[in-house]
């Protein structure tokens, strides 16, 4: 047992964050995302299930121990919806501020293209798929630096 360490975590998922450097990039994905076969092509092939846990909570937890990059524009990213290019959906403004509170900081995103998402995906460390239920729940992380 560890302190501090949010209890969803397990040992294989606190091994990517580790391993992770900066600048390293993490797809947190909802249930509908074919999580196993874009996994097979990240560089780590590893697929970390989050079974009953949704996108915001599961990136807030994440963010308790990685930081998102400060050095770039838009540490987060997400899939665009195609029925409503450029909407922000409730899942979208949910997941920003559990990223705005973990980083005590307003955090830029970008767009992702669903297509283009699916590609840039598969260049992610790794796949984290919880149980979001909302769709167009899939969201990219890059992992910043810790100072102290």
């Amino acid at each position: 047992m560890l302190k501090h360490v949010p209890s969803f975590m397990d040992a294989e998922l606190l091994w990517v964050l580790a391993a992770m450097g900066h600048g390293d990039e993490l797809v947190v994905v909802d249930r509908n995302f074919p999580a196993q076969s874009v996994a097979m092509e990240t560089p780590s092939g590893k697929l970390i299930t989050l079974g009953g846990m949704d996108a915001p909570t599961s990136i807030g937890g994440i963010l308790e121990l990685m930081p998102l990059d400060s050095f770039v524009d838009a540490p987060l990213a997400w899939m665009d919806p195609v029925d409503q290019p450029g909407a922000i959906l409730s899942v979208h403004a949910d997941v920003l501020a559990a990223c705005n509170k973990a980083e005590g900081r307003e955090v830029r995103h970008r767009v992702i293209e669903r297509h283009q998402f699916y590609a840039a995906a598969k260049k992610c460390f790794a796949v984290v798929q919880n149980s979001e239920n909302r769709p167009y729940g899939c969201f990219i992380l890059k992992k910043g630096v810790v100072f102290d």
